[in-house]
């Protein structure tokens, strides 16, 4: 009998061994390969390397509606992927059905980028994630409260333990692993992309507004632009990442009507009526477009910069300097003619890039 007991005694703890096992292992580092065409302009936070796990776990936080006050929206709300992660509205509704003051920004290729929010208030994607999680219009939760739901699951305690080796949830961990998250959203594969690795070729119409794009235009010498890549750099098609300068007054306002915009961020009278010069990735998905959300379609925004543009003190002086007019002329307008402008639109529409907005791994994973 003694010998029975002690083998069952034995039996049982070997069972407790196997199903009890609390070990924390370290996460498994996700490799990251950017795209060929897109350069080394990023940097990975030393505090903050990607892994499988933190990937993971941010994009479940993502689209967790436990993280506003009701439970009812997330930051996947007014980030929808069917829209490049933007909402179709000019100005966002918060959970108690009042507007946000902005229009909700696409979350794309954020890697490259160094300010967010369209006054730049953000410095890193960590400073930006919780935000809007606490901000009383939009999900209105205090991060103490956060990491208290998070904390009473089971569930998400293993998974911030997978992530970050810790069951201790922290307004910081759910930042860090919501920006892991945000940065793999990375939109590479546009007709335009694939055009420039000779995988595809663009219509004449696409080209010419292509070359449009980035032309900065110079009236006396006859080199016609649309002047867009001025402020939408290179293959990214977004502001400068260094300091602010990827901010610009684009002439929407007169003086008197200027919003602070960066000004609100630095302080600086010089930056009233700047925002952020957004990627137009997926441009033709983000509408309707400005931080105001004022114009519905593309057409409405190159007669914009062609004949609408108003003077102001803190007007770029980018688009000061441009116009394909004989004479330059005030107000600024330039001169672009019907066809160059749809020239430009059917450019603008080879940024689409399908595979990123049915990426699944992009996707509500609620939802699946």
């Amino acid at each position: 009998m003694k010998i029975r007991l002690l083998i069952g005694w034995i039996s049982l703890m070997l069972l407790v061994a196997c199903t009890d096992d609390t070990t924390i292992r370290s996460p498994t580092p996700y490799q990251f390969e950017p795209p060929i065409l897109f350069g080394d302009g990023f940097e990975i936070p030393n505090d903050n390397p990607f892994t499988e796990e933190g990937i993971a776990l941010g994009r479940n936080l993502f689209y967790e509606k436990m993280l506003s006050r009701n439970n009812q929206i997330s930051c996947g709300t007014c980030h929808q992927q069917s829209k490049a992660f933007t909402d179709g509205a000019a100005f966002s509704t918060g959970l108690d059905g009042a507007l946000t003051s902005k229009s909700s920004m696409s979350l794309v290729n954020l890697h490259w980028q160094s300010k967010f929010f369209w006054d730049g208030r953000a410095l890193s994607l960590e400073a930006q994630a919780l935000q809007p999680i606490q901000d009383h219009i939009e999900m209105d939760l205090p991060i103490e409260e956060a990491v208290s739901r998070l904390t009473e699951s089971n569930t998400y305690r293993k998974q911030f333990a997978a992530a970050f080796e810790t069951e201790e949830i922290s307004g910081d961990l759910i930042a860090k692993a919501l920006s892991q998250f945000m940065r793999t959203l990375v939109s590479s594969n546009s007709r335009y992309d694939q055009h420039l690795l000779g995988e595809n070729v663009l219509t004449d119409q696409e080209k010419l507004g292509m070359d449009l794009f980035f032309t900065h235009p110079v009236a006396n010498t006859g080199l016609r632009g649309g002047n867009c890549g001025d402020c939408h750099k290179t293959i990214l098609t977004s502001g400068d990442r260094k300091d602010f300068l990827g901010f610009n007054n684009n002439g929407l306002d007169v003086d008197d009507n200027l919003e602070d915009g960066l000004m609100a961020t630095t302080g600086k009278p010089e930056d009233k009526g700047k925002f952020k010069a957004p990627s137009l990735r997926n441009i033709e998905l983000t509408a309707p477009y400005m931080h105001d959300g004022r114009f519905a379609t593309l057409e409405e925004v190159l007669d914009h910069y062609n004949s609408n543009v108003q003077t102001s003190s803190t007007l770029d002086q980018q688009i000061v300097e441009a116009t394909n007019l004989p004479e330059a002329v005030l107000p600024v307008k330039l001169g672009l003619t019907e066809e160059e402008k749809e020239a430009i639109i059917a450019f603008l529409h080879t940024l689409t890039d399908e595979t990123f907005i049915t990426n699944e791994n992009f996707s509500d994973p609620f939802e699946n």
